[in-house]
């Protein structure tokens, strides 16, 4: 019995030398976790003083250099794509000048890289968001698909297979120069892919399943409906169109190699498409590992007319935060990249949604989304990029309550996503934005053809 107690003693007193050492650690080189902070043993003998974090103190206050032409406070109007420019000035010009030649006939084809995190998971937002440009301006598919998703069985638009090639992402270890979806992959794989937009009447469309992919040192076969295609590429990205007929579907098989894979695209020869680059937990700062080169390899392979970064609710994980200028010094420099990359090619940045915390019982919106938003706001500004505010187009503060107590609800209970519902509204927001924006295009052109006359 004498033993038993020994062994008990000394189990009890190095797991508080551990719990001792471990709290003393946290202590004294700053570190945090949440469930741990709550049992700190040091920070509950000594409580810090009530001195804020970074993140939590007061940011400093925007400065603008605006010219008499401009008004940074464009920013916080609903429904609306602003460049800063007071009037009816164009947004978007590069694409809308591409949207009228469409729109007039011509057979021009327009892309959009719709990046974001959770948010915009399964083709939330841009599978509306596609379909409404397509009924208005023409083309049909689903555009871009990586070869495998963790979320393929939430996806409506697409069907992925379960393939066995090894995925290589934002979260790999040493990975770089991945494609825009924040993928590659590598070695041996199989499986079908169905483009489920086209399940609508396509009048016997002609539709383009183009295979993505990178530098290849030699030539190899992949096996495409049970038939052998050679591919071969010696550009960083390289574009091949696998079939080019009105069946929603494609098989492919790909031998071991080390090329690496990008994805599938399924478009008609002319329209428009919106490629969805959704990937979970991120914040946009990611694309640091893709070097102007690569950006560029992308443009040449498979140009796009319009990029969109909507990004924000995974900065917004701890209810007091207040401060996000770390995240400007970070994103600032994707944003230079993308645009010295894409100099003919608009970015527009999409603010965060609205997110909502408990605080004393009841949940309401965060307190420094605001701040967020006006810094969202300040890098389109500084970067000479188009800005939409999604959180005033959901209807400002506290709007995500509002949504998900609705009956039906628009949003989910844990007061950050929006549903299939919600999502359907915020494309249709950004629509209206999109079309205020060509209208506004349409008679600044009118009235300049009018001068030169």
């Amino acid at each position: 019995m004498e033993n038993k107690n020994k062994r008990v003693l000394q189990f009890v007193s190095i797991s508080f030398a551990i719990y001792l050492m471990v709290s003393v650690s946290f202590k004294i080189f700053q570190l945090h976790w949440t469930p741990f902070d709550r049992v700190n043993l040091v920070s509950l003998v000594f409580p810090e003083k009530e001195k804020p974090t970074d993140s939590l103190v007061t940011p400093k206050k925007v400065i603008i250099k605006e010219t008499p032409q401009q008004d940074f406070q464009l920013y916080q109007q609903p429904e609306f794509i602003t460049n800063f420019y007071k009037g009816d000035s164009t947004a978007l010009p590069y694409f809308m000048e591409k949207l009228e030649r469409l729109n007039r006939g011509e057979n021009v084809k327009i892309r959009i890289a719709y990046f974001g995190d959770s948010m915009i998971e399964g083709d939330l937002l841009t599978q509306t968001f596609r379909k409404l440009l397509q009924e208005k301006y023409g083309g049909y598919g689903v555009g871009f698909l990586p070869l495998s998703s963790n979320v393929a069985g939430f996806r409506q638009t697409a069907t992925l297979p379960k393939s066995g090639w090894e995925d290589i992402n934002f979260k790999t270890k040493n990975s770089k120069n991945l494609y825009f979806s924040g993928h590659y992959y590598l070695g041996a794989g199989n499986g079908a892919f169905r483009d489920n937009t086209l399940l609508r009447d396509t009048l016997g469309t002609p539709i383009q399943k183009s295979f993505l992919y990178g530098k290849s040192s030699a030539p190899f076969t992949i096996n495409v409906n049970g038939n052998p295609v050679t591919i071969s590429g010696n550009q960083q990205v390289n574009r091949k169109v696998l079939l080019e007929n009105a069946s929603p579907k494609i098989t492919l098989s790909t031998p071991p190699s080390s090329t690496p894979y990008y994805g599938i695209s399924f478009e008609s020869e002319k329209g428009i498409f919106v490629d969805n680059f959704s990937f979970r937990g991120i914040t946009g700062v990611e694309f640091r590992k893709l070097d102007s080169d690569f950006l560029k390899a992308i443009q040449q392979a498979n140009p796009y007319d319009l990029i969109v970064f909507q990004y924000g609710v995974n900065l917004l994980f701890r209810p007091n935060d207040t401060n996000y200028n770390y995240y400007a010094e970070m994103f600032s420099p994707v944003l230079k990249e993308f645009k010295n990359s894409f100099p003919e090619t608009d970015i527009l940045i999409v603010s965060s949604a609205d997110r909502a915390f408990r605080y004393n019982g009841v949940y309401k919106t965060a307190i420094g989304l605001p701040n967020l938003i006006e810094l969202q706001a300040q890098m389109a500004f500084d970067h000479h990029l188009a800005f939409y505010n999604q959180y005033q187009s959901m209807g400002g503060e506290n709007s995500i309550v509002e949504w998900a107590n609705k009956t039906p609800s628009w949003a989910n209970k844990d007061y950050v996503h929006p549903n299939h519902r919600g999502a359907e509204i915020l494309a249709e927001k950004l629509f209206n934005a999109l079309q205020n924006d060509f209208i506004n295009y349409l008679k600044k052109k009118k009235e300049d053809d009018g001068v030169a006359q």
